[in-house]
């Protein structure tokens, strides 16, 4: 079933590259977390696509949540509507993903089309994207709050089952939101530096 699903474009002059944000659970385009990340990265030149995986209807069934290949289609879809776009064709592409994105992002990333530059996981949870983490090929960056004890474990098996180059960075004091004063600071500098080294 073809739904329609509208998102925010920013692009600064001469960007270098694009990065599609998954949410996850608990998360979404209008979150101020991923605003602050994405402002970030276009403020280093990059361009952001921020945009739901779900409708509104979507999202009130759980199930759609934690439906990793849903999600991961949808990802892939916006990723060809980007390349398709005149601002952004040909320019290399990254995607952000958190939660339940995070898994969708290395899951779309490992499809025969997914040819994407980079990854990164916000608190996320790579440890679902299952068997599809072997065949990723994008170099891709695990960031885990230090006190978000269980997903910093999920985190360490996922990155042991990725074949890529990778990258586990544990931002001290920090819960699974990183709300404490300078954590999401932290995220956006470590997502930055690896975005502009990748992309």
């Amino acid at each position: 079933m073809a739904v329609e699903i509208s998102g925010q474009l920013t692009m600064p002059d001469q960007a270098r590259g694009v990065v599609l944000f998954a949410h996850g659970s608990g998360s979404g385009s209008r979150s101020p977390r991923n605003r602050y990340v994405a402002g970030v990265l276009n403020e280093a030149g990059l361009g952001t696509l921020l945009f739901d995986l779900l409708t509104p209807a979507e999202e009130a069934d759980r199930a759609n949540v934690f439906d990793i290949e849903l999600l991961a289609g949808r990802l892939l879809q916006a990723t060809e509507r980007i390349r398709e776009e005149p601002a952004t064709a040909g320019l290399p592409i990254g995607y952000f993903g958190a939660s339940t994105g995070a898994a969708a992002a290395l899951w779309a990333a490992a499809e025969p089309g997914g040819d994407v530059a980079a990854i990164v996981s916000r608190g996320g949870r790579p440890d679902l994207a299952g068997a599809r983490l072997a065949d990723v090929r994008a170099p891709t960056l695990l960031i885990v709050g230090g006190h978000d004890e269980q997903v910093v474990e999920l985190n360490q098996e996922a990155r042991r089952r990725l074949r890529c180059a990778s990258q586990l960075e544990i931002v001290p004091r920090a819960t699974h939101l990183f709300e404490e004063p300078g954590a999401l600071d932290s995220v956006a500098e470590l997502a930055r530096d690896w975005f502009t080294a990748h992309l």
